[in-house]
Parts: structure tokens; sequence; C-alpha cells
């Protein structure tokens, strides 16, 4: 009997819903459970419960479940890999195998080859499946053993054993592709590939924190291959192996049920002691542009944030450390004032998504079209709005100051630790006093914290160090990262901004203008009013338990 079948004779589905699910499932190309879990008709484990009631099979949930390393070493990983099979115990010589699909039973005929031993079956989800299976085995471990079945015993860190034959050049290019899926899937932002004299090491950064990618140990093999490979995708020199490369790859990629997706890389490789370093930024051509609205941004921010936005003339910034979000704020920002009765350009390095109504210049060096050179053109195209990607130097300070001057609103970002400081940092740029005070009009400092997990976030009671904090929580309860397979047991899933808004007034203009410290322009902005604080920020999503203590406490030490 089918899937669907079993799930109406359940009464799981009725006749009409599976119908639905049928056309979507074959539309999307997805497994049925996804389908139905995507369109909020049944769970994958209520759909995974019924199938096995109905086979009279054991259900697993195999985070719960202890899991026999000898029944692993029992099955090859290319079997494990194929069948997305595991094997769980061995038990009166019968070996115990969890499967998501019980009803290809003509696989388990060669598990059961592959085992030597009688197979028993039991019934787990995909997703659980999934990450055991990365977890034992790492990803992509089924092509580096049979990349390894062909290669030398002897590990060789010159030798690129990968490239001998057509086959092994085969399974190199989907090792490859199964790191860079594998990153998509997981959400990160960026892919680190960094060699040792022994081994080699693939981490992934989601949320802001680095974590293993999960590879087996035999991936150190393969290094000069994988390098070469990512090198062509990104058109650069295999051969040039002393001297630092930039380049970018457009990877187009579709998970089970989602629209096609293009991604763009961009790809830095720098020669260090044990062979080449490689990092990936990945970056979602088309994905959805966040509105201010969706930023997490409190209405205490907001409502002065998007005054400033909407003014005729002036600076207005962001600051905060790499990878904190003013990108997305300054997008966010854009798309909430551009309309068809103003002209917005920016410069930008790299353009990081496209913004529709927008005229957007990518920065190239080798011709020498630089932030300054690019703003000093785009004055003569009669824009309302321009946005520089990053002040860098006091040729792009004072090309913005003098924008703002001529009647245009100047959106860009620096690197500074407070919304104070950027005031001093204009200043050391060479840029006058007067100028920065009569032309900066607010500064958004901004970090990233991350979200506490919504399916295992739980709550506890905060300590007394935590109250003294003043991260305290509402009632004394703050919320608990636990960690769960949602969030890869860490305990977070997804990121928030926490913001600082300083707008400038007389006093603070002031203070510039006599080339105070930052420490005395965020001073006279708390007395009058014109300061929302990092601390406030973090406090309050500590108090609406969106984050965690620790997280909050983090943000706030970095200023």
């Amino acid at each position: 009997m089918a899937l669907g079948a079993i799930l109406v004779s359940q009464g799981i589905l009725s006749n009409e819903q599976l119908e639905l699910a049928l056309r979507e499932q074959s539309r999307a190309g997805e497994r049925l459970e996804q389908t139905l879990a995507r369109l909020g008709i049944a769970s994958s484990e209520q759909v995974m419960r019924a199938l096995a009631d109905e086979l009279a099979l054991p259900f697993l949930r195999l985070d719960e479940t202890e899991i026999d390393e000898e029944a692993v070493r029992r099955v090859p990983p290319r079997a494990v890999f194929k069948l997305r099979a595991l094997p769980v115990r061995i038990d009166a010589g019968r070996l115990l195998v969890a499967t998501s699909d019980p009803l290809r039973l003509d696989s388990f005929d060669e598990l059961r080859v592959a085992a030597g031993m009688p197979v028993d079956l039991a019934v787990a989800e995909d997703r659980d499946l999934a990450a055991q299976i990365r977890t034992r085995f790492g990803v992509a471990g089924d092509v580096l053993e049979a990349l390894g079945a062909g290669a030398e015993s002897t590990p060789d860190t010159r030798v690129e054993p990968a490239e001998a034959d057509d086959a092994s050049e085969a399974s190199v290019v989907r090792l490859v592709n199964d790191l860079l899926f594998e990153a998509i899937r997981e959400r990160a932002t960026d892919i680190h590939i960094e060699p040792y004299e022994h081994e080699l090491h693939v981490r992934y950064r989601i949320d802001g924190v680095l974590c293993d990618a999960g590879v087996p140990a035999t991936i150190h093999r393969f290094r000069h291959a994988i390098t070469s490979r990512l090198k062509i995708m990104a058109n650069l020199n295999i051969a040039e192996k002393r001297r630092p490369q930039d380049g970018r790859i457009t990877l187009h990629h579709r998970a089970a049920g989602q629209k096609p997706q293009e991604f763009d890389l961009r790809l830095s490789v720098i020669p260090m002691l044990f062979g080449e370093g490689v990092v990936l930024r990945i970056l979602a051509k088309n994905a959805v542009l966040s509105g201010l609205d969706e930023l997490g941004m409190p209405p205490r921010v907001l409502a002065p944030w998007r005054s400033l936005v909407e003014r005729p003339h002036g600076i207005v910034l962001v600051t905060g450390p790499t990878g904190s979000g003013k990108s997305t704020t300054l997008y966010a920002s854009l798309r909430e004032v551009v309309s068809g009765e103003v002209k917005a350009i920016t410069v930008e390095d790299p353009v990081e998504y496209h913004v529709p109504g927008v005229n957007q210049i990518q920065v190239n060096h080798q011709v020498g079209l630089d932030f300054a050179a690019g703003l000093r053109a785009i004055l003569r195209h009669d824009p309302d709005i321009i946005m520089i990607g990053e002040i860098r130097d006091a040729e792009t300070a004072n090309a913005a100051v003098q924008a703002s001057l001529t009647g245009h609103l100047v959106l860009s970002t620096l690197h500074t630790n407070d919304a104070a400081g950027a005031a001093t940092r204009l200043l050391d740029m060479g840029v006058e006093p007067f100028l920065v005070a009569s032309t900066v009009e607010g500064v958004l400092a901004q970090r990233l914290l991350r979200r506490v997990c919504k399916v295992c976030a739980g709550e506890r009671a905060a300590t007394p160090d935590e109250i003294r904090a003043g991260f305290g929580g509402e009632g004394g309860v703050v919320a608990d990262a636990r960690g769960c397979r949602e969030c890869r047991n860490s305990g977070y899933r997804g990121r928030i901004g926490c913001y600082e808004l300083l707008l400038l007034d007389e006093s603070v203009r002031r203070e510039i203008m006599a080339r105070a410290s930052a420490d005395r322009v965020s001073a006279a902005a708390v007395a009058a009013g014109g300061l929302t604080s990092l601390r406030d920020s973090a406090s309050d999503l500590v108090a609406r338990r969106i984050t965690s203590t620790s997280e909050a406490i983090a943000a706030v030490k970095a200023i």
C-alpha cells in the first residue's frame, strides 16, 4: 500500500488533502512527508509513526536512541549514503537498521549482503537520519570513501590523487558541491577551509559563530584538489599558489519544495604554511530583503531612524564591526524611502543584494573606480539619495561631506565600536570639526545577537550577577538556551539586531566642534535625551526572552 493510502486509511489525511499534497509534491519534487509538513497538514513525525504502525515496525527518534558504533561499522559508508539507512544495534545476531523508506524492500537485500547478517527495519524521520549519518560519516563521507579507495594508502601532501582520472575528477566535483550545498542548507554565511600539517579543517559560520562542518579526516588528502576545483569555478589561476587570489562563483541550488536560488560566493585564497587557505562568503542573490519593521528595532529607535532616512540632506551613518548587519540595515532603509519620485544611487564593494529601483555601482579598483571616484561620478547623475558602502579614507569622507552640503542625503557605514565614536573617527580622517557637526544628522551602532531557538528554549531564574548587570529579565526570569536537533544543539537559531541610536542636537554638535572625546559626545547626547544605548536595547531583548543573557552581555562588553 502506498504511503498516501496508508495515511488516509488511518484518518490522518482526507482524500482531498491527499490529492492536494500529491499535486504539490509532484510540482516541488520532494518527499510526501516534506510536502505535508510544509503545507501544515501533518508533521513528518506523524507520517513516519503512521507508516511504522501500518507495517508493524518500531518508530525511533534517533536523537534519543543509543546507537551502537559496532553496528554502524558493519555496513560500508557508501551503502549507508546510497540507501539512506543507518545501522542502530545488533540484537541476537540480527542488525536493526533505521530507514525513512521501509517500502523499498529491494534495497534491504543489498543491506543484508553488505552487513553479512539478517536485517530488521525500524522507521525514523528523514531529517534525523541525515543528521545522524552526517555526524558519523561526515559531509560527503561516501564521496571521500570512493576517492580514498583509488588513492595510495599513504597520504601525500603534494600529489593530488583526486585528479588521476575522469571518475576521480567527477568525485571531486561532487565533493566540493556537497560542501557548498551543506553550508547553504545549514544557513551558513561563510565557509572556512584551513590546511594544517596533517589535517584539513572545514568550518561553517552559522549565526555569527564558527562551527565544525563535520567532514571525515580523510579529506586532508584531497585538499589540493578541493582548492583547484574552487579556483576553476571562480576562473582563477590554479597554477598560482604563491599569491593571494580573489574571485567569485555563481551557484544555483534548489532545496526540496523551494524555488531555485542563485548564490554569489566570494572566494578568497591565501597561501599558508601547509597549503592554501580558502574562505567563501555566501550571498543569496534572490533573497528577500528585509524592511525596517523586520529588523527588530525597538519603537524608540525605529521612529527616529525613519525620520533620519527621510531627510532631504545630511549624512546618516551605521556603525559596527564586520558582520554586524550594517549593509542589511542600509538596504532596508533604502527600500523604505526609494520611490518613483526619488533617484537613489549606491557605490558598493561588493554589491551584496540587488535593490529594485536603485542604481547600484560595483567598485572596481583595477580601473581606478573606488568609493571616492564613484561618489564624484554619482554627483553628475542628479541623485537624491546616495549610499556609500563604507567610508574608509579621508578622500571618501570629504566627498561624502561635500555631497551632503550640496543637498543630498548620504547613507554610509563606518567601523567604530559605538555611535559616539563615529564623529571622532571622521575627525581622525581629517574632516574639519565644523563640517562633521553641520552634516552628520544621526549615527546608528548595531550588533547581531543570536535568537534562542523557539523549539527548545526554556526559562530560568536570572542569577544575582545578571540582575546586577541589568539583565535580569522580566520578573527575574530569562530565556534558557538548551539545544535540540533544530538548532544543531546550540540553543540558538537566527539572529536579531541590537541597536544604539545617537541623534545630534546643538549640545552634541558643540562637543564635536571642540574635538571632544567619544565619551564626552556620548555624555552630551545622554543629557539631551538623544541617545538610545546598546545596553538598553540588549536588556529589552533579554526581557522579551528573544535572546539569552550571555548573548546580551557579550554584545555590551564589545563596546
